[in-house]
C-alpha cells in the first residue's frame, strides 16, 4: 500500500477524492486501515459550506489551518494493519479510534489512537467525539435533582446530550427540533422515556432552570433566553462559525440574571481540572456509548466514492438524515 484515498474540501460545496502518497512506515508508528468514519453535521458542514472562520481549529488532535483545500473530519475508526519496529505487538489488528479526516489509510503514533473496547462496535465508536462533547455539555450544565431542562436541537449532539440528561432524576426534560425525524428519535428508541419532544412553533410560554442551545443557529439563543427562568443558565454548545444574528440581551435577559455558559470540548472546565482529565472523560464517554448505542441513529451509509451524494443529502435534505456514515470495505 503506497497511497491512501482522502477526501478534500476544495471550495464551498466542492469536494475531491485524492490519491495521497503514504510515506514509509516509521519505527514508532502504525498503519491503520479505515473501517468507517462519521460526517459531522455541525462543524464539518460549516467547512463544506464555506462558513468556517479561517483560524486554528482546536477541536481535534490533527487540527490544521482551516483553508481550502482541506482534509477535514474527526471521527475515524480503523484496524491496525502494520506496526513499526518500536511498537508493541499488542497493537497489531487492534480496532482503534482516531481524530482523522475521511481517508482509507493513515499513519499514526499510538499516543493518538484510542483502543476500542470489545463491547463497542466500530459504528458506535465513530460517535466517540460527539459523546465526549455531550459529556462535556452535561458537566458544564451541572443539572440538579428536580430541575426542568430544555434541549434545543436534536441532531446527534442534541440526541446524545438528551440521552445523558434522561438518566438524571429531573422534574422534566423537553427537547425541541424542527425536523420530525430527529425530535422523535428518543421517543422511538426509548419508549419508557419521559422526554417531551416538540416542534419549535409548539413551544409554549414556560421557563426552564437549564437550557442547552445545540441547534447550530445563533437565532436560537433568543428562544433559549425567552424560556430560561430567573437565575437560570444557558449552555451554548453550538459552533456558529461565521453565522451572525441579532440577540436580545435587554429586558428579560438582564432582569432575570441569566447566565450564558460557553461550552467547548477541547478543554476541561477549570472547576473540574483538578480532578478530571481527558482520559477520565473518555472513559465516561466509552461507558455511555455502551449504554446508549447511538449506532441506531445512523440513517445513511455511503462509500467514499459517493461522498458528493452524502454531502448533498445532508446539505439539501437534512430532514431525511440523522447520522451519515462512510464505509470503506
Amino acid at each position: 500500500m503506497t497511497t491512501a484515498r482522502t477526501l478534500f474540501f476544495t471550495a464551498p460545496k466542492q469536494i475531491d477524492l485524492r490519491e495521497t502518497p503514504l510515506p514509509d512506515l516509521k519505527e514508532d508508528e502504525v498503519l491503520v486501515e479505515t473501517v468507517c468514519s462519521a460526517i459531522s453535521a455541525g462543524t464539518e458542514m460549516l467547512v463544506y459550506r464555506g462558513q468556517f472562520p479561517h483560524l486554528k481549529d482546536a477541536h481535534d488532535e490533527v487540527s490544521s489551518e482551516l483553508n481550502y483545500p482541506l482534509a477535514y473530519g474527526y471521527a475515524c475508526v480503523g484496524r491496525v494493519k502494520e506496526i513499526g519496529k518500536k511498537v508493541g505487538r499488542e497493537w497489531k489488528n487492534r480496532l482503534v479510534f482516531s481524530f482523522q479526516p475521511h481517508t482509507s489509510h493513515f499513519f499514526s503514533k499510538t499516543d493518538f489512537l484510542y483502543p476500542i473496547p470489545q463491547s463497542v462496535s466500530p459504528e458506535n465508536a465513530c460517535f466517540l467525539p460527539n459523546m465526549e462533547t455531550a459529556v462535556n455539555l452535561v458537566q458544564d450544565g451541572a443539572p440538579i435533582l428536580g430541575e426542568r431542562v430544555l434541549v434545543l436541537g436534536q441532531g446527534v449532539i442534541g440526541l446524545l446530550t438528551a440521552s445523558l440528561l434522561n438518566e438524571f432524576p429531573l422534574e422534566n426534560l423537553t427537547v425541541v427540533d424542527s425536523i420530525e425525524r430527529r425530535r422523535n428519535a428518543l421517543d422511538i428508541e426509548n419508549q419508557k422515556s419521559n422526554v417531551k419532544s416538540i416542534a419549535p412553533n409548539d413551544l409554549q410560554p414556560s421557563t426552564f432552570d437549564l437550557v442547552f442551545e445545540l441547534t447550530g443557529s445563533p437565532t436560537a439563543l433568543n428562544t433559549a433566553i425567552e424560556h430560561t427562568a430567573f437565575s437560570g443558565r444557558i449552555v451554548i454548545g453550538s459552533w456558529y462559525g461565521q453565522k451572525r444574528a441579532e440577540i436580545d440581551l435587554g429586558g428579560a435577559f438582564h432582569r432575570s440574571r441569566i447566565r450564558l455558559v460557553s461550552s467547548q470540548v477541547s478543554t476541561i472546565p477549570p472547576e473540574l481540572s483538578g480532578r478530571w482529565d481527558k482520559s477520565r472523560r473518555f472513559e465516561v464517554a466509552w461507558q455511555a456509548l455502551k449504554r446508549i448505542q447511538p449506532q441506531k441513529w445512523v440513517t445513511h451509509r455511503f462509500s467514499l466514492n459517493d461522498a458528493v451524494k452524502a454531502y448533498q443529502l445532508l446539505d439539501e435534505h437534512p430532514q431525511e438524515t440523522i447520522q451519515i456514515m462512510f464505509t470503506y470495505s
